[in-house]
């Protein structure tokens, strides 16, 4: 059975894996902070017109496991400082690991050397003041997951072993792992600002290998959440993960034709990311983007709608202050098929003339939606709206050029006829134009997930090229 209609038997918490969470960080905010107003006072007294600052520590433990045996085990402790520093325009960075007094001063000294002898930039300095985050809200974004390398390694195996279980035709597999990282920091400046944070992102994946010989095929899936209750059972990941790699034995090429093309959701995150990249300052002021001069033109048909909420609680894109401390703010980003806005850091803003988004560092919590979307939309629901076609689910290779809009993608996934998989399919590549198949997006499914700072459900396209045979 292919990919039930939703992904809700994975979301059932691992709760009995949890252990009190608790704190290895070994500095305090208000310690970070210190640091952070040391910094700014070795400029000030070295002459620099402005500075900015940021201080992290991040502690973490990663595991992986292969046919029940241990491949991997890491346990990590970071920490790090960087230092950008003014003279008028000119700019100097420096970096160090070190946060003792001394390798401060030598770290703010090395910067302030740098900037010396840079060319000044008219758009280079520290943001306006009136758009930074004085008063930052709390979104509740860290929680730790203490667990031991033992009992990572048992979660592994479960979900590794979960995966074998489904069919004697999963044979081997490229392992399972689990991830726990935590992390605070401290940003600030010279003109005010100074903000932190503490976060976390834990994770559980696998990837079974199917089948023997010349007819192997593999598949993987993960769960990933800053909260350890919200990760999905390690036993259902495998069994998905599995039933993902059987669906693709056998699978055949096709010849070369147009037709509709249904990108899974995992796969048409990848669509919204390609508009970010496409939007974002850096490549609009060195057009090198497909998308110039599209603000306040339609882009999308009049059905499509792109939201950034930076302030949900607990979700991996959310954050009060971009990583200038410029506050972030909820906004159509795309609002009836037409370009709103785009992501701007202070510099690019500058270079274009317009005023900073609150996206330096990237884009927070966005959600591609339909007007046309039901409830019912979900994936068998998506077949039946493509009728014949073809459905993605993996894709390979980095065929995507910005400055044009060309659109080239090794795949593989399903072949579907009246709205009912037919076959697995490899060995083809799918091609068009990124501003053609972003106007030629028929539907946008139900069967929404969450991949990092973006979700949406499986993107439906009219039509696009299938070269095969």
């Amino acid at each position: 059975m292919y990919l039930k209609d939703c992904y809700d038997t994975l979301f059932n918490p691992v709760s009995k894996d949890l252990k009190r969470p608790m704190s290895s960080f070994t500095y305090s905010q208000d310690q970070l902070k210190q640091c952070a107003h040391d910094v700014l006072r070795y400029a000030r007294n070295k002459g620099a017109t402005d500075a900015a600052v940021e201080i992290s520590e991040s502690v973490g433990l990663s595991v992986g496991v292969r046919r029940s045996k241990i491949e991997t085990i890491e346990q990590n402790k970071d920490k790090g400082i960087g230092v950008t520093v003014f003279i008028g325009q000119q700019r100097g960075n420096a970096s160090t690991s070190d946060f003792s007094a001394a390798a401060l001063e030598a770290t703010v000294e090395a910067a302030y050397n740098i900037a010396r002898f840079t060319a000044a930039d008219d758009c280079a300095g520290l943001p306006d003041p009136d758009t930074l985050e004085m008063h930052p809200q709390e979104l509740k974004l860290f929680y730790p997951w203490k667990l031991s390398s033992e009992e990572a390694i048992q979660i592994a195996q479960r979900c590794e072993q979960a995966a074998f279980d489904v069919d004697p035709q999963i044979r081997n597999s490229e392992g399972a792992g689990v991830n726990a990282h935590q992390s605070h920091f401290v940003a600030a400046n010279s003109i005010g600002f100074m903000g932190g944070y503490a976060s976390s992102r834990h994770s559980i994946s696998v990837a079974p290998i199917a089948g023997r010989g010349a007819h192997m095929q593999r598949d993987h899936w993960y769960s990933s959440s800053r909260h350890p209750k919200k990760l999905a059972q390690p036993q259902a990941i495998g069994r998905y993960a599995a039933e993902r790699a059987l669906s693709r034995l056998h699978a055949r090429k096709l010849d070369t034709r147009k037709c509709p093309v249904l990108f899974e959701a995992p796969l048409a995150i990848g669509l919204v990311g390609a508009l970010v990249q496409a939007v974002s300052g850096g490549a609009l002021y060195r057009k090198s983007t497909f998308m110039l001069d599209t603000l306040g033109k339609t882009i999308f048909p009049s059905h499509i709608q792109l939201l950034e909420d930076p302030h949900i609680i607990g979700a991996a894109g959310s954050s009060p202050f971009d990583g200038e401390g410029v506050k972030t703010v909820k906004r159509d980003v795309v609002k009836n098929g037409v370009l709103q806005g785009y992501f701007l850091s202070t510099y690019s803003a500058r270079k274009l003339g317009m005023k900073t988004t609150g996206n330096s560092g990237g884009s927070h919590n966005l959600s591609f939606e339909s007007a046309h979307t039901r409830p019912r939309d979900n994936l068998a629901a998506m077949l039946k709206k493509m009728g014949t076609g073809l459905f993605v689910t993996e894709l390979m290779g980095q065929g995507v050029n910005y400055i044009t809009g060309d659109y080239s993608r090794g795949a593989s996934g399903f072949w579907v006829e009246n709205g009912v998989i037919q076959y697995p399919v490899e060995e083809i590549t799918i091609a068009g134009n990124l501003a053609d198949m972003f106007l030629n997006i028929a539907a946008v499914g139900a069967d929404t997930i969450v991949r990092g700072t973006k979700q949406t459900g499986s993107i439906l396209i009219e039509s696009m090229t299938v070269a095969g045979n």
